[in-house]
């Protein structure tokens, strides 16, 4: 995903993670939790993204300031080892962020639907 432009900062805490979680791989699942998720991956980790993601929802229905950052963290920190998982970095999470930076989510959302209808129809399909 080189866009020829230079890396957008990444912030440390992000980064560090990211490479402590990297670090996990092929660990003790008996003594890492991370090694352990990553050894049952992927089902295991999109299991607890889908737990963290309801509990930050209900942490935010409750609008309990502290469990709704809490509750995020946990999140961010589970979509950090499916990154892990699949050989991503944050750093393109927020590379592609930032890419999106200035466009109406409207109009995102609209080109989305555009170029998944031309994959499906296909250009000789008219």
């Amino acid at each position: 995903m080189n866009t020829g432009k230079p890396p957008i900062p990444i912030d440390p805490v992000l980064s560090r993670l990211a490479d402590v979680i990297d670090a996990r791989r092929g660990g003790d699942p008996g003594t890492s939790y991370v090694a352990r998720l990553l050894a049952q991956a992927p089902d295991a980790v999109l299991k607890k993204i889908g737990e963290e993601a309801t509990e930050t929802v209900m942490a935010a229905k409750d609008a309990d300031p502290a469990r709704i950052v809490s509750e995020t963290a946990d999140l961010w920190f589970h979509c950090l080892v499916m990154l892990a998982h699949f050989g991503l970095r944050p750093e393109q999470v927020l590379d592609e962020l930032e890419r999106r930076a200035g466009t109406s989510g409207l109009e995102e959302k609209a080109l989305r639907k555009a170029l998944a209808r031309e994959r499906t129809d296909g250009p000789d399909k008219e």
